[in-house]
């Protein structure tokens, strides 16, 4: 290798690495554009939804707007429906994913998770015609039932896996989902525990009834480009940060405790 090649060699590396250095990933990208850009489905109770005056809200997105007082940036929330978010964060069109997403090792090979700042699991709401004859999740596993999911979710999964014998559907919303089951075209939903706990206490789900117990352990967590390690370590620090100063305690308590936000939804 002659002297001139090894020189170019050796100023080609050091930029490179120089220039590695110098990007700090998407939270830097969102300091320096003032906005946190945020991929979302807002169908998700208590975690992301829309309320009466067409507003985003819930626990997950007051974490989130924390989150950006903390960085000194607005929160812009970017709704797509919730299959297209491993895309859109690919192709930029937002900085991380705050979706009540669940860490799972084949999303892990995709994408990367901050810590989890919450754990769920799948629960179950059957229609009242099964009173007495499902008392358990396995119960369920018989080509004799009707199982309904949300497309794209753990939900879906968990069923595929746990249920496989059943006939199962799946649906764009868990609404849709649920609205099967109170219409007898289903005889069961899976879905987040929090959700169908939530759901089942509206008037127009009264009557179902509900496994209450997850089956399954879900964490859920903000994701984000593969390799960005510096957003991921910024945010796992502002989410033990909150946990500590009783910010998260306080956000946990006026959605899961409280009931006085169900007032102001759709």
């Amino acid at each position: 290798m002659s002297k001139r090649c090894g020189s170019e060699l050796l100023i080609g590396v050091v930029a490179w690495l120089f220039g590695g250095l110098a990007y700090a990933g998407a939270l830097d990208d969102a300091v320096q554009r003032g906005i946190l850009r945020v991929g979302t489905t807002p169908t998700y109770v208590p975690f992301e939804m829309t309320n009466k005056q067409g507003e985003i809200v819930g626990f997950e997105v007051d974490l989130l707007q924390v989150m950006s007082r903390a960085l000194g940036v607005e929160l812009e929330l970017v709704a797509v429906p919730y299959t297209e978010l491993l895309a859109g964060l690919r192709e930029g069109k937002f900085d991380l994913i705050g979706s009540g997403m669940t860490v799972t090792q084949e999303r892990n090979l995709k994408l990367n998770f901050s810590d989890s700042f919450i754990v769920v699991g799948q629960s179950a709401l059957l229609h009242p015609g099964l009173a007495g004859r499902v008392a358990s999740i396995e119960d369920l596993d018989d080509a004799g039932y009707r199982v309904a999911t949300v497309q794209g979710t753990t939900g879906q999964a968990a069923v595929r896996r746990f249920l496989g014998a059943a006939r199962q559907s799946s649906f764009a919303t868990p609404e849709e989902g649920v609205r099967q089951v109170v219409e007898g075209k289903a005889d069961a939903f899976i879905h987040d525990a929090p959700y169908n706990l939530i759901a089942a206490s509206r008037p127009e789900n009264s009557t179902l009834l509900a496994l209450e117990q997850p089956f399954t352990f879900e964490p859920l967590a903000f994701g984000l480009k593969k390799g960005d390690y510096d957003s991921l370590n910024w945010i796992n620090h502002f989410l033990n940060q909150i946990a500590q100063d009783g910010t998260y305690d306080r956000l946990h308590d006026k959605w899961f405790k409280d009931t006085d936000w169900m007032a102001e939804m759709d």
